[in-house]
């Protein structure tokens, strides 16, 4: 029977998990048996670059956290080796977890995962992955929106040039007004 500090301890760390799975809009479970501390690191950097919170995880206290947030369903997948990837952006943590899953092969196999508090199972996972990131997709959208006001004024500025209107130059610098000849 463990103590009541370690107990409490533990208390803490599953509530505090807890609390982390419920304000992450998405997770992925990895089993990660085998990397090397250099893929590690790499895999930390990355996580870090793109806001994910990723953590080792003891499976017991995982087990608590998802049953006191709801994803008792997830219970299934905590057994060996399992790490966590949490995030407020759901693509990000599909994204990093399945380049690292393409990268090291047999060593790093996502699991399962969640999003908006639900189960997601691994085909979702992959296609979430498959989404460009949030600043290539805003780029896509307003390069959709500029493309037909764009091909108007090209359109029209040839139309003057054949009219015989006269190019549009760039405005001439203002000279600085001359004081008056006395």
């Amino acid at each position: 029977m463990p103590n009541a500090k370690v107990l409490s301890e533990k208390q803490a760390i599953v509530a505090q998990l807890t609390e982390k799975i419920q304000n992450a809009t998405a997770g992925v479970l990895v089993d990660y048996k085998g990397i090397t501390v250099e893929e590690d690191t790499a895999l930390r950097r990355e996580c870090r670059e793109n806001d994910v919170d990723y953590a080792v995880v003891k499976n017991t206290l995982l087990r608590f956290a998802f049953n006191n947030a709801g994803l008792s369903e997830l219970d299934g997948l905590l057994n060996g080796t399992t790490s966590l990837a949490l995030c407020s952006d759901p693509v990000a943590p599909a994204r990093v977890m399945a380049n690292y899953a393409k990268k090291l092969n047999d060593k790093f196999e996502i699991k399962g995962g969640f999003m908006d508090g639900k189960p997601v199972d691994l085909a979702t996972i992959n296609s979430l992955a498959s989404i460009p990131a949030l600043p290539v997709l805003q780029a896509q959208v307003l390069g959709t929106m500029l493309a037909p006001i764009t091909g108007l004024a090209v359109v029209l500025k040839q139309i003057a040039e054949k009219n015989g209107a006269p190019a549009e130059e760039a405005p001439a610098e203002e000279a600085a007004p001359t004081p008056a000849a006395e």
